[in-house]
């Protein structure tokens, strides 16, 4: 079961973004969505959630280049989101979220993301997750 989102930070599921950076055989083990809200934001809002792991380094903001953000396996146009993040670099979190003592998800926040088609770059957060299979 998927981690409801306070209605602080307001999600809207993002299918075309899916499309570009989930891997194609994979696309029902993934949830993409979208945020208006700045990663601290979200960030802020995740707080006091028991569920998310702890582990150390987990849910701590780092700087990534877009294609380390992104990784390689989805089917978008690695030149046009380099030329999109230019010098830029990414902030991402990685973490999990647990269920009853197992990893359930691992999650994935993207800040600022890029549009669908790749031509701009949205100040708000992307949030990636994968379903763990039992």
């Amino acid at each position: 079961m998927t981690l409801v989102a306070s209605a602080a930070v307001p999600w809207r599921d993002a299918p075309a973004h899916a499309a570009l950076f989930v891997p194609a055989n994979q696309r029902d083990s993934y949830s993409v969505a979208l945020t208006p809200a700045g990663l601290e934001d979200v960030l802020a809002d995740l707080g006091a959630d028991q569920t998310l792991v702890r582990a150390p380094g987990a849910w701590q903001p780092r700087e990534e280049s877009a294609p380390d953000a992104f990784g390689t396996a989805g089917a978008y146009n690695r030149w046009q989101l380099a030329r999109l993040y230019g010098s830029r670099l990414a902030r991402v979190v990685r973490g999990a979220r647990a269920e009853r003592g197992r990893v359930v998800e691992a999650w994935t926040l993207i800040s600022p993301y890029p549009s669908a088609d790749l031509r701009t770059l949205h100040p708000g957060t992307m949030r990636l997750i994968l379903k763990v299979a039992p």
